[in-house]
């Protein structure tokens, strides 16, 4: 590894960190926001390492890498990093880096109330709507790729937690939705240990039991995460409450963007919940996200929906970060 210097803008969204690195990657080859993704995985996964990873990261990091897009239609091009690897879409990235692009001056053509920021990711193209008054910006909605429930009902044997179902829904990327109670778990009492074993158990008996498709190829047909929910399925003015858990054991402190809109695809498969009705979705430190769906249409083989996710993020700070050439430490590890 050569001595490298990353520079970063620092961001939160419901209290899920976001890394954006802005400056200092090497090239990046790849003629489509896939290519370059497994460009940056194969050859350049060191950094995502480095980033994420302790001494300068957590075990539950997230960030982004920004690109050059491959279409005219997008701003910015986004490639998702956590400590497991590499996602397919994010939400609560997705937010904070409309707001970067807007503070940051990215858009040059800033819109009150609103304005459109266009991120491609590597699920495809995400539309942002900053808000924006006074030269301050503030909530940020996204409406997401088609999302769809790929199989009700799938019965897994969960090892240490016995048989039960799950949904598997995409929001961009693929979720195994079920209530915690499934488990003998409950959100408000079960320790985030405990949801960790959990969630990771769950997408380890889904890979066991099925495989994915998608219809727009391989690379995006992947288990990413496991929903733990509340429960509390009924279309209600209240919060339901919910939990992410992907990449290695990591769980979301949001209540993750592209799990709520797999959420709500799953909510309106299921008849909890119809076109243009809003709700709210809260992560177990209490922020909360609004979904909607406002569009139904078809995706390959299956009805899906186009979800409205709007949440809030806020800086935290800009990092210059270097590791050098004899720093075997400074690499990256994770202690769990």
């Amino acid at each position: 590894m050569e001595s490298l210097e990353i520079k970063t803008v620092e961001m939160h969204t419901g209290g899920e960190p976001v890394r954006i690195v802005v400056s200092g990657m090497p090239p990046i080859i790849g003629k489509t926001i896939i290519e370059k993704m497994n460009y940056i995985r194969d050859n350049l996964d060191y950094i995502r390492k480095m980033l994420m990873n302790e001494p300068r990261g957590h075990s539950d990091m997230f960030g982004v890498i920004l690109v050059e897009p491959d279409t005219p239609e997008a701003d910015l091009g986004c490639i998702f990093i956590h400590n497991g690897g590499y996602a397919t879409m994010c939400g609560h990235v997705s937010i904070a880096v409309g707001r970067y692009a807007v503070d940051y001056g990215i858009v040059k053509n800033l819109k009150s109330p609103e304005t459109e920021v266009t991120l491609q990711c590597p699920c495809g193209l995400v539309k942002m709507y900053v808000e924006y008054s006074n030269g301050k910006s503030g909530i940020t909605i996204f409406k997401s790729v088609p999302a769809y429930v790929y199989q009700l009902d799938l019965e897994i044997i969960v090892p240490g937690f016995g048989t039960t179902t799950v949904d598997i829904s995409y929001g961009g990327g693929f979720y195994a939705v079920l209530s915690a109670s499934k488990l003998g778990l409950d959100l408000t009492t079960s320790s985030v240990e405990k949801l960790k074993d959990a969630g990771e158990a769950v997408k380890d008996a889904v890979n066991k039991s099925l495989k994915l498709t998608h219809p727009e190829g391989s690379d995006l047909a992947f288990m990413f995460g496991v929903i733990l929910t509340d429960g509390n399925d009924e279309f209600s003015d209240e919060p339901t409450t919910q939990v992410s858990v992907f990449g290695h054991r990591q769980v979301d402190r949001s209540p993750c963007g592209s799990g709520t809109t797999a959420r709500v695809a799953q909510q309106i498969k299921r008849g909890y919940m119809k076109l243009n009705q809003q709700r709210k979705y809260q992560s177990v430190i209490g922020s909360v996200f609004t979904g909607e769906a406002i569009q139904e249409v078809k995706y390959g083989p299956y009805d899906a929906v186009i979800v409205k996710i709007s949440g809030r993020s806020y800086k935290t700070g800009t990092s210059v970060y270097t590791v050098e050439t004899d720093d075997e430490t400074g690499k990256g590890f994770l202690l769990s």
